[in-house]
């Protein structure tokens, strides 16, 4: 017989577990290797829950298709808290179609770090920038950037590690108050 408690308790252990395994991957990428190893260790103890139900209760595939929905909806749910969290940095080159120099000191003055050079595109001199944001600044800049260059060329990527620069010196700052 179908029990609906047990479909939606290993519907929400697998929910858990699976956010829990997303992010542990996630802080695992961003160098947090200590507080991965802690929320692994948790991880693995709503995993083992969730599949000691599903095992007592094996012969019911209502049981089995639960522990299917709430994984899918814990990689969901893992992705939303990580957009969320925003963590890391990113870099943005910025691309405009004329040799302005407003407009990297424009940047500037909104807070951002910017390096700046002319080069040549096929149709003429091009202005480049290169911008390091942390990723829960991301949205802010493409909005300045809309207004402020809305023909702009804009890539990003998030860069592996960094070192020197106007940002260490800025968060540098920041750590030591």
């Amino acid at each position: 017989m179908i029990s609906v408690y047990t479909v939606l308790v290993i519907i929400a252990i697998n929910i858990v577990y699976v956010s829990l395994s997303t992010l542990r991957l996630i802080l695992m990428i961003k160098g947090r290797k200590a507080v991965a190893s802690l929320l692994s260790t948790v991880e693995v103890f709503v995993y083992l829950l969730g599949l000691t139900l599903v095992l007592r209760n094996v012969s019911d595939p209502v049981n089995m298709a639960a522990y299917c929905v709430g994984y899918g909806l814990g990689v969901y749910l893992g992705n939303k808290i990580e957009e969320k969290l925003a963590l890391g940095y990113l870099v943005v080159q910025v691309i405009v179609d004329s040799a302005e120099l407003e407009l990297p000191v424009q940047l500037r003055n909104l807070g951002y770090g910017v390096t700046s050079w002319l080069a040549d595109g096929r149709d003429g001199k091009r202005m480049v920038m290169q911008v390091l944001v942390k990723r829960s600044n991301e949205e802010r800049l493409m909005s300045s950037l809309s207004e402020l260059a809305p023909k702009a060329f804009v890539i990003s990527h998030e860069p592996s590690r960094f070192q020197g620069g106007f940002w260490t010196r800025v968060t540098e700052r920041h750590r030591v108050r």
